[in-house]
């Protein structure tokens, strides 16, 4: 574990120090310095292969590459700078100074305990230098002790000794709108989503890093991993995580679904933060406080604007769901307040929201969206019918589970749903216009025999197929 200081040496009277023993820091001249490459060399060609998660092998990781290069230019657009990005200049803290107090912290007479020696890298908020213990259980060790500005990556909660150390600087962070997609590459390589790379994301990419993190925790070893920055995105976008090298197998089946769950390259089928918090790997762990999910606003809004036939579907399949994967959607019910009664109306989507709404939620368009579905017309959902309207059918589909899920809640739609039903009835219900060959595209999605819903339209029908993607199947 590393040691956090927050007080200044004589050298380095306005940087933090972070002091490691973990491994033995390289020499200057074998300790090469990356520097970031622009966004092109995603599409060259790389010596090193993305084909799959490296075995572990190497006794100490090489320094990853920079993506100071997106980040200086991605602050030079918010700033409003005209210079290029590569002549963006960053604060180096004098800006920050005004009025924080940088005469508490960390033990004292830090050049007694350890002889500095060179610089072996530096990175984009600080750098590293070799150095030896001078007395107590690390004298004559070699560490690695890291320079951080205190400004910029950390502040102490209060000024008593022991008082705890508090990331800062999310200066790249911002709200989304419930329907934005951003479009700037930021953050760190190996933690990057793929989506970010396609410049489409919104907060699942988030969920994403959490993912990263979780399995570098369990594992010691990256999911995605190469010599260069290009080559680390190429692995994002075409790798798969390696789950079957120990200590994978060993692990519980719930750590490695929480996991797999979070690294789907879609998107659409990642656990969101509340559906995260409520895993049965975490449940029971400790309190968490699971806040209100906004992906059930979204759901709940286009289940409402849907037909009575995929209704039935989506009802079909919230029966199969288990009591662990209720759990969720349980928590979610409660949290909108539901009547003695046991029902919830719309009205209760926008007093749940309201409650804990901040500044910053309202100036992202939260509180408006979430207007918008209060003000729809619908009768009000006992908790069979919203779980039906809650549920991500994509986030199903990415589940071991999935195939049995379909199967069930087929043959359960089968005994209560399913009628004959007519192409140009089933045309109508999807919205179809005269525009769309309905009789070539859809003639698969009913059985022959009897007229009903076949099991390949009844999946589409879960997904809420529009015309669109119907040209593409």
């Amino acid at each position: 574990m590393g040691i956090c200081h927050g007080k200044p040496i004589e050298q380095q009277s306005k940087q933090s120090t972070s002091v490691s023993s973990d491994q033995t820091p390289a020499k200057s001249s074998g300790f090469p310095l990356y520097s970031p490459s622009p966004l092109p060399s995603l599409f060259k060609p790389s010596p090193a292969s993305a084909s799959s998660t490296p075995l572990r092998i190497f006794k100490r990781p090489f320094p990853p590459p920079s993506p100071a290069k997106h980040i200086r230019a991605f602050l030079a657009r918010r700033n409003g700078s005209t210079n290029k990005p590569n002549e963006v200049s960053i604060p180096e803290g004098k800006e920050f100074e005004i009025g924080l107090d940088k005469s508490f912290g960390f033990s004292k007479h830090f050049a007694s305990h350890y002889e500095i020696d060179g610089e072996v890298g530096r990175g984009h908020f600080g750098y590293t230098c070799s150095a030896k213990g001078k007395k107590g259980s690390l004298k004559g060790q070699e560490v690695a002790v890291k320079v951080i500005p205190k400004s910029k990556n950390f502040l102490f909660s209060t000024k008593d000794e022991t008082s705890p150390l508090k990331a800062i600087d999310f200066g790249l962070s911002d709200y989304v709108k419930p329907d934005e997609r951003l479009n700037d590459i930021v953050g760190s390589a190996y933690y990057v989503a793929p989506e970010v790379l396609h410049r489409t994301y919104g907060t699942e990419a988030d969920m994403w890093s959490i993912g990263v993190i979780a399995y570098i925790l369990l594992c010691g070893s990256r999911p995605f991993w190469a010599r260069t920055e290009s080559g680390i995105f190429r692995a994002v976008l075409k790798s798969v995580p390696n789950f079957e090298e120990a200590p994978w197998p060993s692990l519980s089946p719930d750590a490695v679904d929480f996991v797999k769950r979070l690294l789907n390259k879609d998107y659409r089928k990642r656990l969101t933060a509340a559906q995260a918090l409520c895993h049965p790997w975490l449940v029971g762990s400790h309190e968490l406080k699971i806040p209100c999910d906004m992906i059930i606003y979204k759901l709940v809004k286009v289940y409402i604007m849907s037909t009575s036939l995929r209704k039935s579907a989506l009802v079909a399949l919230a029966k199969t769901l288990t009591v662990p994967q209720l759990a969720y959607l349980r928590e979610q019910f409660t949290l909108l307040g539901p009547s003695k009664n046991g029902y919830i109306s719309m009205q209760n989507y926008k007093t749940a929201i309201l409650k804990s709404a901040t500044d910053a939620m309202k100036d992202s368009r939260v509180i408006d969206f979430v207007h918008m579905i209060s003000c729809l017309q619908y009768k009000k959902l006992d908790f069979e019918e919203f779980c039906a309207s809650a549920l991500s059918v994509y986030q199903m589909e990415a589940m071991e589970t999935w195939e049995q899920h379909a199967r069930r809640a087929y043959e359960l739609f089968e005994k209560d749903g399913n009628r004959p039903i007519m192409i140009e009835e089933l045309a109508s219900e999807l919205g179809l216009g005269p525009s769309v060959p309905v009789h070539v595209v859809l003639q698969d999605w009913i059985r022959h025999s009897d007229g009903k819903l076949s099991f390949l339209g009844f999946v589409r029908l879960l997904h809420g197929v529009s015309s669109r993607t119907l040209h593409k199947a």
